[in-house]
């Protein structure tokens, strides 16, 4: 059974697939930094807690995807008195989850695109506008945000320690995905980087991978891997394409193999924000000919 991993005097983190960050109060409490993928995790969370005699006070979820969200319903059944709260475009999203399906379809989603991955159980969720200095249930802490992975997304500062959430990704995770997911490339790129410019941060902590004590090289690594991407959807316009076509050459160029839905929608999504950036920075154009939607370099 996983335990909970101390970063440092009241601030720890329950290891998985997605990272959940734990800040104590004085009396016992705590608030829970993202919940998982579903109810095993949260169910697994919940007797870590116990066993380190921690009550829940509160959710804070940095963005709306899935893994990050998964476990609120469960986290509420036991605890109804807590509240949820998250970027404003974030907490919509956790309370009418098909709006994440339907916007990565384009339409009402078949099926094959309404698994746990891509919509989690609802969940209240109250908006929290304001970035700084706050306090959530008591807790001090910092809100950054950081937007380019999700819409809206925060990180949270708490003295020397970045919980990081899903704008920086762990070395050996970039290295096994090498097309992360975004749906503002360059909005991801300054998000790193306003990062990067933090002092004082001791320990990092990605919403996926292991904790990293160099802030900086992170980050470096970070915008290296999405400047890696950004160039092979520019490389694909070797000709020009439609997006899915794009999105076939990248996917070839980094030796990536999608076996699902849910992933075409996920990557093509990834390769339409790199498109974005490429044609604001005028290396690319687009134009609609016989009755193709077609991506060229110039």
């Amino acid at each position: 059974m996983p335990d909970l991993i101390t970063l440092e005097p009241g601030i720890h983190f329950f290891p998985g697939g997605v990272n959940i960050g734990i800040l104590e109060d004085v009396y016992g409490k705590c608030l829970i930094i993202d919940t998982g993928l579903d109810s095993d995790h949260a169910k697994k969370l919940l007797k870590a807690l116990q066993s380190w005699n921690l009550t829940p006070a509160a959710i804070l979820n940095t963005h709306s995807h899935a893994d990050h969200y998964g476990g609120n319903a469960l986290i509420l059944q036991r605890h109804p008195e807590i509240e949820v709260f998250a970027p404003p475009m974030e907490a919509a999203i956790i309370q009418f989850p098909v709006l994440e399906p339907l916007y990565l379809f384009g339409a009402r989603p078949i099926k094959e695109l309404q698994g746990k991955f891509l919509m989690g159980k609802p969940s209240l969720a109250a908006a929290i506008p304001q970035t700084g200095l706050t306090q959530i249930a008591g807790i001090p802490l910092e809100l950054i945000s950081v937007p380019g992975h999700a819409c809206e997304m925060y990180a949270v500062r708490m003295g020397n320690v970045l919980f990081a959430s899903d704008a920086l990704f762990g070395e050996e995770v970039l290295q096994k995905h090498p097309l992360t997911y975004c749906v503002d490339s360059r909005a991801q790129k300054d998000s790193v980087r306003k990062l990067q410019a933090l002092e004082g941060i001791e320990v990092t902590l990605p919403g996926h991978g292991n904790p990293c004590h160099d802030l900086k090289h992170l980050c470096e690594t970070n915008l290296q891997s999405l400047q890696t991407t950004t160039d092979a959807v520019l490389q694909a316009l070797d000709t020009p394409a439609t997006i899915d076509e794009v999105l076939t050459r990248t996917c070839n160029l980094l030796n990536l193999h999608m076996h699902n839905p849910a992933s075409v929608v996920l990557n093509r999504s990834v390769v339409s924000a790199h498109l974005t950036e490429l044609l604001e920075l005028g290396q690319v154009g687009q134009q609609v000919t016989g009755n193709r939607w077609e991506w060229m370099r110039l």
